[in-house]
């Protein structure tokens, strides 16, 4: 039986986080309605743009994102993940906004890339604007002797076209090709190991669409929200910079 209740600050998108639920529900092993991780989802896709805010064009969620936080915290949440990789970078505000810990889907993903990829390696890193902006991965993966392969302005711009389709609903073989090429082009470019680094990429993306191995975040944020519900340490840690 899980010993924590997890808390899931989701919504950004929905697809998204329906996507993590189904893939917990799927990896935990349980065999009754009892035995599976407990968790509580604040789904809230009202949350300002992350990639508006970054540029200064629009609110930031920094707020709002806090104030979903401890939303989960007063619902009675142990631990607090969130299914969004660039809006780790208003992390300060929602650790400042709650006492249980929060705990970083950029560290924990960038150590799971070193443990795939080994110190030294060149990582191709797939991410909405927003993530790029920060540097959210660049540096993550700088402090683990690994080097970052980023996409250029043009596919950057292409990433966020397809992930807008995505969101919109299509999950089809259109979005799916398009996002493949983008992973492709990163490969061509010396890539040896692919970071997934938005939580719609696996929507779409599998790790055998790709030659080379693939981290997808998702995935790891499924694996650390089941060890947390069987009762692994929390580690608590902010993203790199």
């Amino acid at each position: 039986m899980s010993s924590r209740l997890i808390g899931i600050l989701g919504g950004l998108g929905p697809d998204a986080t329906v996507d993590f639920l189904a893939r917990v529900l799927r990896a935990d092993g349980a065999d009754t309605d009892q035995e599976h991780v407990r968790m509580i989802v604040a789904c809230d896709g009202t949350i300002p743009n992350r990639n508006l805010a970054i540029d200064g064009a629009g609110p930031s969620p920094g707020p709002a994102l806090a104030q979903a936080a401890l939303r989960l915290e007063r619902a009675g949440a142990d631990v607090v993940l969130m299914i969004c990789n660039a809006a780790h970078h208003w992390q300060g505000e929602i650790e400042r906004a709650i006492a249980v810990p929060f705990v970083s889907l950029i560290e924990e993903a960038a150590d799971r890339t070193l443990a795939v990829a080994g110190g030294g390696a060149s990582v191709g890193v797939l991410a909405a604007h927003a993530c790029h902006a920060a540097e959210l991965y660049p540096k993550a993966l700088r402090a683990r002797d690994l080097h970052p392969v980023l996409p250029d302005a043009a596919e950057r711009a292409e990433f966020m076209r397809v992930l807008a389709v995505i969101k919109a609903g299509d999950h089809g073989p259109t979005p799916k090709a398009e996002m493949r090429a983008l992973a492709h082009a990163l490969v061509r470019r010396g890539a040896t190991t692919l970071l997934a680094g938005c939580t719609e990429i696996g929507i779409v993306l599998r790790p055998a669409d790709v030659p080379v191995p693939m981290v997808d975040t998702t995935e790891v944020l499924v694996q650390l929200a089941v060890a947390l519900g069987r009762g692994a340490p929390v580690r608590r840690g902010r993203p790199d910079g």
